[in-house]
């Protein structure tokens, strides 16, 4: 069983930055990134995966192209999420998520762990 922590959310005025970090206990292929905003489903924000050549792919949400890079410290086993030209609609719970597959998928339930969250709040 892996676990993962989050950190690094908060309150941002429109237009900030902000920066998720997760910490895994363990060895994964694939880490993520989900968000869910009060009254909606939970949705995919990014991902990093490994595949068995070494190749790295990132992936995005369209909603946030463009301003959100993820990467990833294979040392630390942990993947970051740099937000910048945050929007109110962006404010939601910010989810890790894991798994030790390689995978692509934006379904949260291709994915085996998760964090507990992290808050971020963006006011206008």
């Amino acid at each position: 069983q892996v676990q993962l922590v989050e950190s690094g959310g908060g309150l941002v005025q429109a237009g900030g930055s902000l920066r998720l970090s997760c910490a895994a206990s363990g060895r994964t292929l694939t880490m993520g990134w989900f968000r869910q905003a009060p009254g909606k489903e939970r949705e995919f924000v990014s991902a990093w995966r490994w595949s068995t050549s070494r190749t790295y792919y990132t992936y995005y949400a369209d909603a946030v192209k463009g301003r959100f890079a993820i990467s990833r410290d294979d040392a630390k086993n942990s993947v970051y999420l740099q937000m910048n030209s945050l929007k109110p609609e962006d404010t939601a719970i910010y989810y890790c998520a894991a798994t030790g597959r390689s995978i692509w998928s934006t379904e949260d339930k291709g994915y085996d762990y998760w964090g507990q969250g992290t808050q971020v709040t963006v006011s206008s």
